[in-house]
């Protein structure tokens, strides 16, 4: 925020806190949850009604009472000498795709406009575990469907920087809510890149785990349905770190759950990675297969440079497969999840009119396919990642643009054209985020910089199997060496 906006919102001088610093001034008492709760009260009521990030909000009596019960735990624990979460006392507001017990979770769908669930999703309960106090949810395209936060249920998602732009998604509400300083730290999920296409579009950080770092549950499939994973955003990587450390870790419901890890916030608080032996592979445009428009890949040569600038050394790199044949398989994959997961909805016939036309699309395209192509996209995808591995031979990190638009006009559904290219499926113009998810690999979106607009742009960085760890020491060596462009704010 600017130095205006913060005189006339005196709740700024807790909201601008990183989700670790405040939660160390709870823990150390230099500050009450009451006083948290108040303060991203007021920041939300200035901002959030413009800007539509945080949907299904709780009442505000209710939430100072829950604010009262932690100070209540909190000077019991110290008392004690016990231990507290990480996140006690912070602000949190879900996903509106995760389940929320008691809260409504719409899916942005109007035919779940008043589903309340009754349980928690894991990831949820292990976020209440740690102390958070769930405030509300955050906006969603319909069924997650599209990296465009709008819904026939409570509308669009404004971008932070500029309200009359997209705010990506399907982790937009989440995205923007951070950006504006509306949350702490944001939760949300990514299948094609949503985690990373709204981190990129609103200057934060967003990261993609490593598939199973953070079990999904409850699940219908917990052997298939393996291409969306949960995971941490943040304004800053220690907060992203912190987050992870909540939400990961194995359940014995999700068999593919990858096992227990070290604290990843404590891997950033060493020696930090050594820049002068890292090799990044700049995979740029796919040597012009991927569709980009004018300027985003200079931003993120710009960020790229700010890594060599740390000793790293950055050569151009290929995939090792034909991106066409990757872009294939990922499509039978894609319409075979996306389709088994709205057919639910779709036995009643009158549903058809009430759900957005994309989803129907997926439902459509899915009717025919043949377990022999199933398996044919399955073969494929597994050749692909054991090419990428020989890449991380050479590499230790892979690179390439979070997005290939800038944020568009809110009211496009979706770009159809791309420098003069057009786009032939409604999902084509996010193609750049299908390979970490196609592969299961670690990757973060970090802030690359401004186009000549002042839209943010994001870069991607890919880590090896399962090296959650090093991709986020990657961006936190990265961060301190980007101070320029985060401390670009938001102008509300």
């Amino acid at each position: 925020m600017n130095p205006q906006s913060a005189r006339d919102d005196p709740a700024m001088s807790l909201t601008t806190l990183s989700a670790s610093a405040l939660s160390r001034a709870i823990q150390s008492r230099q500050v009450s949850c009451r006083e948290v709760m108040q303060a991203y009260l007021a920041r939300i009521a200035m901002v959030n009604p413009l800007h539509n990030a945080i949907v299904s909000l709780r009442d505000a009596d209710v939430m100072l009472r829950e604010a009262d019960a932690r100070d209540a735990e909190l000077a019991r624990a110290l008392a004690a000498g016990a231990p507290i979460g990480w996140m006690h006392g912070l602000p949190q507001a879900i996903k509106d795709l995760a389940l929320t017990a008691n809260l409504r979770t719409t899916f942005g769908s109007p035919l779940l406009r008043d589903f309340v669930p009754t349980e928690d999703a894991l990831m949820v309960q292990r976020m209440k575990a740690a102390g958070c106090i769930v405030i509300g949810k955050t906006n969603v395209p319909e069924f997650g469907l599209g990296s465009h936060t709008f819904n026939a249920v409570f509308g669009a998602t404004r971008n932070a920087y500029d309200a009359s732009k997209t705010a990506g998604g399907s982790s937009g509400g989440a995205a923007v809510a951070l950006a504006l300083h509306m949350l702490p730290v944001a939760d949300g999920s990514d299948f094609m890149g949503s985690l990373r296409n709204p981190a990129a579009w609103n200057n934060i950080f967003g990261l993609r785990p490593s598939q199973g770092r953070v079990p999904a549950w409850p699940a219908a499939d917990v052997w298939v349905s393996q291409l969306s994973t949960e995971g941490p955003m943040g304004r800053t990587v220690e907060d992203v770190a912190r987050l992870l450390d909540v939400q990961a870790g194995p359940d014995a419901r999700v068999p593919l759950s990858l096992a227990a890890h070290a604290p990843f916030a404590a891997s950033l608080a060493g020696e930090g990675i050594d820049c002068k032996r890292v090799r990044i592979g700049w995979l740029g445009d796919l040597g012009g297969h991927l569709a980009l428009e004018p300027g985003i890949l200079d931003v993120c040569v710009q960020a790229l440079n700010r890594l060599q600038g740390l000793g790293c050394a950055v050569e151009p790199a290929t995939l090792g497969t034909p991106p066409e044949l990757v872009w294939d398989a990922w499509r039978v994959w894609r319409r075979w999840l996306v389709a088994a997961r709205i057919a639910p909805h779709l036995v009643n016939p009158a549903n058809h009119a009430l759900i957005k036309p994309e989803a129907l699309w997926e439902h459509t395209q899915a009717q025919g396919l043949s377990g022999a192509q199933v398996l044919a996209a399955s073969t494929e995808r597994s050749a692909f990642h054991q090419q990428l591995l020989t890449q991380f031979e050479r590499f230790d990190f892979l690179a390439l643009p979070s997005a290939q638009v800038w944020p568009f006009d809110l009211a496009l559904r979706w770009p159809t054209h791309i420098a003069g290219r057009e786009m032939d499926t409604y999902h084509r113009w996010m193609e750049a985020t299908i390979y970490a998810t196609f592969a299961g690999l670690p990757c973060i979106s970090v802030p690359a910089g401004f186009g000549a607009a002042g839209l943010p742009m994001g870069l991607q960085l890919i880590g090896p199997p399962q090296a959650d760890a090093e991709v986020l020491r990657l961006a936190h060596a990265y961060e301190l060496a980007a101070q320029e462009v985060l401390r670009v704010a938001p102008k509300v």
